[in-house]
C-alpha cells in the first residue's frame, strides 16, 4: 500500500519540480547518521531512517552528484525530482554510517568539512551536548558564567537545557564562547573525542566516491569575524584540504549558514575570490535557475513516515520555501 500511494505521488512531484528548463534542485542536508536515535540530537537522522529516506529517494527521485546537478541547474538540463545530498562538519559516522547506505543505493553526496576538528576534536555544540549528557548531577549551575542553573534531572530536560544553552552561547563573540565550553568540560570527567574524522578516514570518505567540499577552519560564526579573519578561516580551511587530500575543492559551505546572521554579503565575494564554482547556505528552500550560485538554499524534511518526507518534497519544490 505505502509503495503504491509513493508511487502515485511520483507524477505530483515531477509537475512540482518543474518543466522543461524551470526544473528545480532540492539539496538536502544532512550532519549525522547514528547507530541508533539519540535523545540528546533529536534532529538528527539514525541508521535506520537514512535508509528508508535514500530508499525512497533512489526509487522516486533523480538523485545526482553535486556537480552534474549544478551543472543541469546552470545549463537548465535537470531531470525531473532532481536532488542531491550534502553533509557539513565532518562527523565519523559520515564514512561509517552514511557512506555505505548512500553505496548500497548506488548514492553519492558531498561533504563539506570543518578541517579543525580532525582528528580528536570536538565542535562547540558538542561539548555543550556531551557535557549536559554526562553530568550526574540533577542540577547544573552555569550562573559563573554568566547563564542560569537548568534543571537536567531527567533526559528530556537534559535535551532542553543543551538546546537551550547552545542557543545562548552560540553568537558570542568567540573567546567568550569557548570559555563556556571550557567551563562546562570542567564540570564532568571526560568527553568523546571520536566524534569527528580523522585525516584519513576523511581520505577514506573521498577514495570511495564523495566530493569533499569546504566548511572554514573553526566553524565560527563569520559575521562575527573581522575580514582577515574570515579570509584565513576560508582560506587555510581550503589549502589543508586540498594538500591533504592532493585535488582541489570546488564547493564550499558557510558555517551555520543563515544570510545576515551567520555570514554577510562581502563573504559570498571572498567565497568567489578563493577560486570556489558555488556556495551553499542553510536557507530554506530549493534552488532554480534564478538562485545565486553562491548562496545556494538546503533543506531536509524532518518527517519521520516515508509518505510525509515525500509530501514535504513535494511541497518544498512547489512553494520553494
Amino acid at each position: 500500500m505505502l509503495s503504491f500511494l509513493l508511487g502515485c505521488l511520483q507524477p505530483l512531484a515531477t509537475i512540482a519540480s518543474g518543466l522543461g528548463k524551470d526544473k528545480k534542485l532540492f539539496i538536502l542536508i544532512y550532519h549525522q547518521v547514528l547507530d541508533e536515535a539519540d535523545f540528546m540530537r533529536p534532529g538528527e537522522v539514525d541508521k535506520q531512517a537514512f535508509t528508508w529516506q535514500m530508499a525512497l529517494l533512489s526509487r522516486y527521485f533523480n538523485v545526482l552528484p553535486l556537480p552534474e546537478a549544478l551543472a543541469g541547474l546552470q545549463q537548465g538540463t535537470l531531470p525531473p525530482r532532481a536532488v542531491t545530498i550534502t553533509f557539513d562538519d565532518g562527523y565519523a559516522d559520515n564514512l561509517h554510517n552514511a557512506v555505505p547506505i548512500l553505496k548500497s543505493f548506488g548514492l553519492s553526496a558531498t561533504f563539506f568539512i570543518a578541517s579543525g576538528y580532525l582528528d580528536g576534536g570536538r565542535m562547540w555544540n558538542d561539548t555543550v551536548i556531551e557535557a549536559v549528557r554526562a553530568c550526574s548531577l540533577p542540577q547544573l549551575d552555569l550562573t559563573a558564567i554568566g547563564l542560569t542553573s537548568y534543571d537536567i534531572d531527567t533526559p528530556q530536560k537534559k535535551r532542553a537545557a543543551a538546546q537551550q544553552i547552545i542557543k545562548a552561547i552560540k553568537h558570542l563573540p568567540y573567546p567568550q564562547r569557548l570559555e563556556c565550553t571550557r567551563y562546562l568540560e570542567q564540570q564532568v570527567q571526560s568527553l568523546p573525542d571520536d566524534l569527528m574524522l580523522t585525516s584519513e578516514q576523511l581520505i577514506q570518505l573521498q577514495k570511495s566516491g564523495m566530493e569533499i567540499g569546504g566548511h572554514t577552519v573553526s566553524h565560527p560564526i563569520m559575521a562575527k569575524l573581522a575580514a582577515a579573519d574570515a579570509k584565513a578561516e576560508v582560506l587555510d580551511n581550503q589549502l589543508f584540504l586540498q594538500q591533504l587530500l592532493a585535488t582541489k575543492l570546488r564547493y564550499f559551505a558557510y558555517p551555520n549558514g543563515k544570510p545576515g546572521d551567520d555570514y554577510l554579503p562581502e563573504h559570498r565575494q571572498l567565497i568567489a575570490d578563493c577560486g570556489y564554482q558555488a556556495a551553499f547556505s542553510t536557507r530554506w528552500g530549493v534552488a532554480d535557475k534564478h538562485s545565486d550560485i553562491w548562496q545556494l538554499p538546503r533543506f531536509t524534511p524532518w518527517d519521520t513516515t516515508p509518505l510525509r518526507f515525500m509530501l514535504r518534497l513535494i511541497r518544498m519544490y512547489k512553494s520553494g520555501n
